[in-house]
């Protein structure tokens, strides 16, 4: 039988502490225990990226880390993305670029993008495909979606001029 752990890492920039069993998957964590449900559970395999979460500077799909994994770790959420009532970049450009239908990808898809961002500021369609090519949609055949990483990455530059 396990011993469940208390593990204490921040979420969206607030300090957590939970109890968890050695085996709980962060998706859980974050969804059951901490009201966090921007990420999705979609495949539960790793495979279609809706659960994707910023670590420590890291995009991770949480269906595949262990909660006791994050451990001092800071964990950013699409929850964590507005500030101040503003929306981010990214979450405005998707809303105006049309790039999202059902929605359900969309947690995952701007978190990875804004990871993208963070790492390359000027990314070509290229990258960013090759960058967004473990977050699936069904819905919008991905060029909104390029569309809107492309236009987010111009106004965070001018911003930063």
């Amino acid at each position: 039988m396990a011993i469940p752990r208390e593990v204490s890492f921040t979420v969206n920039g607030k300090p957590v502490d939970v109890v968890v069993e050695p085996r709980e998957l962060l998706i859980h964590t974050l969804r059951e225990r901490l009201h966090t449900t921007g990420p999705h559970i979609g495949c539960e395999t790793s495979h279609c990226g809706a659960c994707t979460v910023d670590i420590d500077n890291m995009s991770v799909k949480s269906c595949t880390m262990l909660t006791v994994q994050c451990q001092g770790a800071k964990v950013l959420t699409i929850e964590g993305f507005e500030q101040g009532g503003q929306l981010h970049a990214l979450q405005e450009a998707f809303t105006q670029d049309h790039a999202l239908q059902c929605g359900y990808c969309t947690p995952g898809m701007i978190t990875r993008a804004y990871r993208l961002l963070q790492e390359n500021p000027h990314p070509s369609e290229q990258e960013i495909r090759y960058w967004m090519a473990g977050n699936l949609c069904r819905c919008t055949g991905y060029q909104n979606i390029v569309k809107a990483v492309q236009d987010a990455a111009g106004k965070l530059a001018a911003k930063a001029a």
